[in-house]
């Protein structure tokens, strides 16, 4: 059924993971063939100091059964491709059975990991025989318990189906693939985009390659290959020159005879496990060989680029600074230390006090500050106020900045965004929120009672805040800001600040990795 094997050579790593599972269902005309459909989405930063709860999840995604197909018909999501993909097929019928989702954050408590595999073993008992099950997983999720949360859903989802009952999977660019996730399913499919604007797209591929296996169409051969290195967060936009090639010679790939599919997985930096790093899959109709082979081919298009793959660091201070001498621009300052899409506390103040240190005006920023919000409830609309704002999660994304605010309107915290924006989300809810203006200089904060991640411009918009009117916006995030605010941003900032997510790789304890792996020891070789 495949295999798995390490090779050292000339002190570098490489692993492969083979698998090829064949359905056993076979085409049949008379009876829809049942399809499972099952998520699981969690990217785990282990350097986050608060952890994840089942509360988290509850707050975020928490759904079971036909509550899903209403979540998720018309979204933009790999689980909307899923459901839309099966639709298209009359011979195949949807069995939702559970979509869970927490908000990037710390590792998986123990406690909720076994809650959440529990009430995946019984709801997918409880589904009834399946001829295939597709399933969205994310690729870096943690736990206390389970370094590799990914690969052992799979391989619990195995053992429960047994083995002729096909799995695939659709997984993030940034999940870090371990031979537990290669060797559990059929096939894995990542996004392709950076921002991930094609989610759903990703998720109808999985669905027609379901459909053309378990009418035994075609037999899925899956290989991967595992260069040393890790992509750094701030290089790993798709669209930039550096990926671009990368990219193309991946499509290349897909017009060969017997080529199903392919996936360049950029790696998640902020999880401090061995299976961290970048990775590529190519899945074949019933070629090993075929499939391994170009999976090292297109590994080794990454490792000829890998100088490219190096953080470009910008301080703090110069950050701001450039935004002096570009008054005529809008400039959107992405927060890297504070990147709430990869497990930040949200509630940064570097760029903050920068900004204000620099006089420059007039910008915009959000806070995650609960105890902000209730103090700007209780002053009320068009009150002033002393508050002191940000800083307060931890003591690693700045100091609480003290300001004379007006209270210029209190909001719900509810919006929703209609256009594929990375993540594939439609509704939000940053619980209550209090937007707040100060003078000398010019600023306009958005203060939330929950983290939220700066994917839509739905945030500002539905609040009455033009983002227009600013000369700089903070969007704490790194590549996925990018695809609501190149609407209304002249140029695009990544800023090296402090946080569990800094860019700046040297500053993070990862006891874990593989040994060597670039650019952390520079002189690694592979072959």
């Amino acid at each position: 059924m495949g295999g798995d094997y390490f090779h050292l050579q000339n002190t570098s790593l490489r692993m492969r993971y083979d698998s090829c599972f064949i359905a056993s269902a076979p085409f049949n005309t008379s009876n829809a063939m049942r399809i499972g459909i099952l998520s699981l989405l969690h990217e785990s930063n282990t350097f986050a100091p608060k952890s994840t709860s089942l509360t988290d999840f509850q707050d975020d995604l928490f759904l079971h059964g036909e509550s899903i197909l209403e979540q998720f018909i018309k979204s933009h999501h790999e689980v909307g491709g899923f459901l839309q993909g099966i639709a298209a097929d009359h011979f195949l019928e949807a069995v939702p059975i559970v979509a869970f989702r927490a908000t990037p954050s710390g590792t998986i408590t123990g406690d909720t990991w076994a809650s959440l595999i529990n009430e995946v073993r019984g709801s997918l008992s409880a589904a009834g025989p399946l001829a295939g099950l597709l399933v969205a997983c994310h690729g870096a999720a943690v736990s206390q318990t389970v370094p590799d949360v990914d690969g052992y859903l799979l391989c619990d989802l195995r053992k429960q189906l047994g083995p002729q009952i096909p799995i695939i999977g659709t997984i993030d660019a940034h999940a870090n693939l371990s031979m537990q996730m290669v060797s559990n399913c059929t096939a894995l499919i990542g996004y392709r985009t950076n921002p991930h604007l094609d989610q759903q797209a990703r998720g109808r591929e999985a669905a027609n390659l379901m459909s053309a296996t378990v009418r035994g169409e075609v037999s899925p051969t899956m290989a991967a290959s595992f260069p040393p290195l890790i992509i750094n967060i701030d290089r790993q936009c798709t669209s930039d020159p550096h990926l671009t090639p990368i990219y193309q010679y991946a499509d290349q790939q897909l017009t060969r005879n017997k080529v199903l599919s392919n996936s360049v997985l950029l790696g998640f930096p902020y999880a401090d496990v061995a299976e961290m790093g970048t990775a590529t899959i190519v899945i074949t109709d019933n070629d090993h060989e075929l499939a391994a082979q170009l999976a090292d081919d297109l590994a080794d298009e990454i490792w000829t680029r890998r100088d490219q793959m190096r953080g470009k660091l910008l301080s703090v201070a110069e950050a701001v600074g450039q935004c002096k001498t570009q008054t005529t621009q809008r400039t959107c300052l992405l927060d890297m230390g504070d990147n709430v899409g990869a497990g930040s506390a949200a509630d940064g103040t570097d760029l903050l006090a920068e900004l204000l240190r620099q006089q420059i005006e007039p910008f915009f920023c959000c806070i995650y500050d609960p105890e902000a919000v209730s103090i700007g409830n209780a002053t009320g609309v068009g009150g002033s106020t002393r508050m002191m704002i940000g800083g307060k999660s931890d003591e690693f994304h700045g100091a609480p900045i003290e300001l004379l605010v007006d209270i210029v309107s209190l909001h719900d915290g509810r919006f929703r965004e209609s256009r594929p924006r990375h993540g594939g989300i439609v509704q939000f809810d940053q619980g209550a929120t209090a937007i707040v203006r100060c003078n000398a200089p010019q600023a306009t904060i958005m203060l939330t009672s929950k983290r939220m991640v700066p994917f839509s411009l739905e945030q500002l918009t539905s609040f009455q805040i033009d983002p227009r009117v600013f000369q700089v916006l903070v969007a704490k995030g790194v590549n996925a800001p990018i695809a609501a605010y190149q609407e209304v941003c002249d140029s695009f900032i990544r800023v090296n600040t402090r946080g569990c997510t800094s860019a700046d790789l040297s500053q993070q304890k990862l006891h874990q990795r593989r040994r060597p792996m670039y650019p952390f020891e520079p002189q690694t070789t592979w072959q």
